[in-house]
């Protein structure tokens, strides 16, 4: 299993109003927690792209943001968690450009994880007067296929369907060495894992919440991608699930870091706007927020497979459930609320302790998969 780190640009209220320049402040310190995670052994960094979130997440452009780390980092790979194709959103051949480009300036290391958003405040924003959520699956499905005709083909042949169309033209540049980059499709309800294993693609899993979810979906996955029909040049057969995770010297204090994180807030605002995922029994509606975390619910938490935490020999047989469940990667959702210097604790912990018992191959799994495509 391989490790990632997501990011995504959290500002919360409280934040906000005690910091004149919180918003840079948070999206500055989420470039360090990459470059930390580079230097520790992380083998992937997502980052998110979401429009009008706030507080939840500031980070609208992505694609900027990734081309600085490509030039920050060097091993690591980088990957848009996500870049949504939709037209109204972003047109598919400016989407189709944007990953070469940055395919380039990372030397082969960046990963194209596509969606269709977090939900209606977002979606809708860009296309008013539709009422059903169902529409955005339709632009997407129609979509998806056409980016590798558009980097493969030394003209592409062009598109005309229902929601966008291009003439035959030059996509430039063509991605980097062999083959294109890997794609991934984030799935926001379990019924996905199956349609992108279909598909031949990798799957960001952002909707599972705990190692039980994982068992019987990454079955769906794993059974419908033996017998996939790749949009791609290649099966991405890739499960990435994320996880919130805290590493600290012991446990009580990976606990107190829990505690003083403001969960309760985060996983609130989660909920508030990815009105598509599944809402666990006990999660109210918006503007109620989840109880506080007290230390109660911190371990009561753990003991459910619901958050990593604790010190370094816990959190690596907490990683190793996820292991054993069938991810093919676990990411750390991080930031979540706790401080710069506790956040870097957590990324070097589990570099030095957990990813070297866990992670043995030096060579990410996506890029076998690509070299295997262009031979």
């Amino acid at each position: 299993m391989e490790f990632g780190l997501f990011v995504q640009g959290y500002v919360p209220a409280a934040r906000a109003k005690a910091e004149p320049q919180a918003e840079h402040h948070a999206l500055m310190e989420e470039t360090e927690y990459v470059i930390q995670a580079d230097a520790s052994g992380f083998k992937y960094a997502w980052a998110s792209e979401h429009h009008f979130l706030e507080e939840y997440s500031h980070l609208s452009a992505n694609d900027v943001y990734l081309g600085y780390l490509a030039h920050a980092t060097e091993r690591i790979h980088l990957g848009s968690g996500i870049f949504n194709p939709l037209a109204p959103v972003n047109h598919p051949v400016k989407v189709a450009e944007k990953v070469a480009m940055l395919d380039h300036l990372s030397c082969g290391r960046f990963e194209f994880g596509s969606g269709r958003g977090a939900g209606s405040h977002e979606i809708l924003g860009f296309l008013p007067g539709v009422t059903d959520m169902n529409h955005t699956k339709e632009i997407w499905e129609e979509t998806i296929a056409e980016f590798p005709k558009m980097w493969l083909q030394d003209e592409y042949v062009g598109f005309k369907g229902k929601h966008w169309e291009l003439p035959p033209r030059k996509i430039l540049p063509k991605p980097y060495g062999k083959s294109h980059p890997a794609m991934w499709y984030a799935a926001g309800s379990p019924s996905s894992y199956a349609m992108a294993g279909k598909k031949g693609l990798g799957v960001l899993g952002f909707s599972v919440q705990k190692v039980a979810d994982m068992e019987w979906v990454v079955e769906s996955y794993k059974n419908a991608v033996k017998d996939a029909e790749p949009v791609g040049d290649f099966v991405n057969d890739n499960v990435m699930v994320t996880s919130t995770a805290i590493c600290a010297e012991t446990h009580r204090k990976a606990v107190e870091i829990a505690v003083g994180g403001g969960l309760n807030y985060l996983q609130s605002l989660l909920f508030r706007y990815h009105d598509t995922f599944p809402r666990p029994e006990g999660v109210p509606e918006w503007p109620e927020l989840l109880p506080e975390y007290t230390e109660e619910i911190i371990e009561l938490l753990i003991a459910e497979e619901l958050m990593i935490c604790g010190d370094p020999d816990e959190v690596l047989r907490q990683c190793k459930r996820w292991e054993q469940a069938g991810a093919d990667q676990l990411s750390f959702g991080l930031p979540i609320g706790v401080s710069r210097e506790d956040t870097l604790t957590t990324i070097k912990l589990i570099g030095e302790h957990v990813i070297p018992k866990i992670d043995t191959d030096p060579v990410h799994r996506t890029t076998r998969f690509r070299q295997a495509a262009g031979d």
